[in-house]
């Protein structure tokens, strides 16, 4: 008999994302010192992994539109961490379709990267599978992050992680892109990716966005059902609604080695700041497309117009052809 609410699992283990998910909040312009102050928190925090951008296409993300953290050229990553003598091992995201991942991703020997989280729709499972080898080819723990699991189908699911299965990926992760996902349905996906990944000892992860304010919640649901490996960034920042707030997270988990004070002194001397320039949170937009499992990119641009705090006429907009 065990008491899960005073005691930890030790194989659980936590990844931050707050500058490679917060960056679409300000197309990844954020300084030396921002960025530096992030990782030094998830040293000094005990946190697992820290996601320190994208490695995406400059062809598609020019480099004086998108800040370093799109793209995270060696020398801009070194120039943060150094050689990372640390337990902290360092993550990018490469999506399908956005990356140029046979000339981007580097030899494991030739980087300060530790992870590739392959990031992919379930059309593009195709372009995942060969992102996940070259991944591993080339010595790094890799991960698949099949996104806006709520709008795939079941048997499409079903398919895309019969094909993962099979491949030497490490994790398999549960993307809630549009925050729409309740209890009931992580509990359940959380379980399907457990079965297709157990017969070559994948992990499973979640990746929670807050549109209804049940990021956090969900995580921990995704935990009560096995997932050892969740995501959060810290304030929650992170495009729209935000993520699972990595203050919480570190609250809620009993693992001694965690350490939440490093945390609230990033909030108070970087995040405080950056809400007074950029916005992110579950505001009433989030809320309605993650109700109707839609994408935030309407609410976003609704955010920014100047009609932001029309709240009924954005419903209607949405629901007009419901």
């Amino acid at each position: 008999m065990t008491a899960p609410w005073i005691t930890y699992r030790p194989e659980l283990k936590v990844l931050d994302c707050t500058v490679r998910d917060g960056g679409l909040v300000n197309d990844h312009h954020f300084n030396d010192d921002f960025v530096r102050a992030v990782y030094q928190s998830c040293v000094e925090a005990g946190i697992d992994y820290m996601e320190i951008g994208y490695k995406n296409s400059e062809k598609l993300f020019p480099k004086g539109e998108f800040g370093p953290w799109k793209h995270c050229d060696e020398e801009d990553i070194r120039r943060v961490v150094g050689e990372n003598d640390t337990s902290l091992k360092l993550a990018v995201m490469c999506d399908a379709g956005k990356s140029d991942w046979k000339t981007q991703v580097l030899r494991k020997d030739d980087s300060v990267l530790d992870m590739i989280r392959v990031a992919f729709y379930v059309h593009q499972v195709s372009e995942a599978v060969d992102m996940i080898h070259d991944a591993i080819e080339k010595g790094y723990e890799v991960s698949g992050n099949l996104m806006a699991v709520s709008t795939a189908t079941e048997t499409e699911v079903d398919q895309a992680l019969e094909v993962l299965a099979q491949t030497p990926v490490h994790v398999l992760v549960v993307v809630d892109s549009f925050g729409s996902l309740y209890a009931e349905q992580v509990e359940r996906l959380v379980k399907k990716y457990l079965e297709f990944g157990k017969a070559t000892g994948k992990e499973v992860g979640m990746h929670a966005h807050n549109n209804q304010q049940l990021g956090f919640a969900n995580t921990i649901e995704a935990i009560i059902h096995g997932a050892n490996r969740v995501d959060a960034s810290m304030a929650g920042l992170g495009r729209g609604a935000g993520n699972c707030p990595m203050e919480l997270m570190i609250g809620f988990l009993r693992n001694p080695k965690f350490k939440i004070r490093p945390i609230y002194q990033v909030l108070q001397d970087y995040l405080l700041p950056l809400s007074r320039e950029v916005e992110w949170g579950p505001l009433v937009q989030y809320n309605i497309t993650g109700q109707l499992n839609e994408h935030p990119r309407d609410a976003i641009a609704a955010r920014k117009g100047d009609a932001r705090d029309d709240y009924v006429a954005f419903y209607d907009k949405l629901t007009s052809d419901v």
